[in-house]
Order: structure tokens, then sequence, then C-alpha cells
């Protein structure tokens, strides 16, 4: 009679301990895919400035948006300082440093509203106008879309913090969405060199 073979079994605990939280791999498989589809619109954006037959011209109508750029990236020390809050155990200031997050996040984004706005019914630069418009508005709005989305997600944990459900036991999530909110101030940078000083 064959003997049985034998296995060896594992502890499920012991498992799950070695592999990382499926959130972070999550996250930054969504980042290196963002990242590559990001680099296709930059590249696009080169290729394809000073190209336009027709005004509007980058350098007749781009202002950069300093004081924008300056609220999102402190928008960044604002994130990391609620993450060390509420690792800290203090829902109040971990509070308070994510709304502040929120509202950096938000006037950026009001901030790029009003650039549109001026660029459409001042400037006459739409989307259809000619090439760099197209490019501009496909390359920014794009970022723009993200970080909608970051503050949507923001909005749903600040809420979770007011209402009192929040607690250290939501670190690991709130510190994932700090890593998207930090690749969206990274991409920031690249999409204000690119349209702002290399593409002018």
């Amino acid at each position: 009679m064959a003997a049985a073979p034998a296995t060896i079994s594992a502890p499920v605990s012991a498992w799950s301990e070695s592999l990382p939280y499926r959130g972070r791999v999550g996250v930054l498989a969504l980042i290196l895919t963002e990242s590559a589809f990001f680099s296709i619109f930059v590249v696009a954006y080169l290729f394809y400035v000073g190209k336009s037959l027709t005004g509007p011209f980058p350098r007749e109508v781009l202002s950069a948006p300093i004081v924008n750029t300056i609220c999102l990236l402190s928008s960044s020390v604002t994130i990391v300082l609620a993450i060390r809050s509420l690792r800290g155990g203090s829902i109040t200031r971990f509070a308070g440093w994510w709304l502040a997050t929120f509202a950096l996040g938000f006037e950026f984004l009001a901030g790029t509203a009003i650039e549109w706005r001026r660029l459409i019914y001042r400037e006459g630069l739409t989307i259809r106008s000619n090439l760099f418009g197209t490019t501009y508005y496909s390359l920014v709005g794009l970022h723009a879309i993200h970080v909608t989305i970051g503050l949507l997600l923001i909005a749903l944990v600040m809420f979770f913090a007011v209402s009192g459900r929040m607690n250290r036991r939501h670190l690991e999530r709130a510190d994932i969405l700090s890593w998207y909110w930090h690749f969206v101030d990274a991409v920031w940078v690249v999409v204000f060199l690119t349209v702002y000083v290399i593409g002018r």
C-alpha cells in the first residue's frame, strides 16, 4: 500500500503577514498605470506644441498659476501631517489637517476653473481652436479630473471623521489615499513644467 503524499501546510496568519496589504498593491498598480497614461498626454503636448497654424498661441494667453501650484503642493504637506496625527491617535488634529488638505485642493480646482473661464471667454481658446487648445485642455483637464476624484475621496474620509466613525483602524486606508494625493501633486509638477515652462 502506497504511503500518502506528505503535505506541508503553513499557518494562514504566516502567509497573510508576509504578503503586502492589497490596498497598497492596488494603489501602486493604479499609480503606475496612470503614470503611463499621463506620459502619453505629455508627449503628445510636447509633440504638437508650436505646430498650431492659427492662434491663440501659448505665449499669448498662458500665465503660470503660481498660487494654485503653491496651494496644491502645500496640500501634500498637510495630508502628511494629517496621517501623522491619526497615527498618534488624535482624531481632532487629523480632521483639521485633512480639512486643510481639502481646502487647498479645492482652491487649486477653483483656480483652474477660473483660468479656463478666462481662456475660453476672454482669449477665445477652446478645445477646438487649434492643436494647442486640444492638447492643453486634454492634459490639464485629465489632471483636473484626478484632482476631483481625490477631493471626493478626501471629502468622504472627512465625513467619517466629523461623524465620529474615524479611528486608528482606518489609518491604512487614509495612508493609501495620501499616496494617490501625492501622485496627483507630483503629476502637476510635470504638467506645470510641460505647459507653462517648456511649452511656452
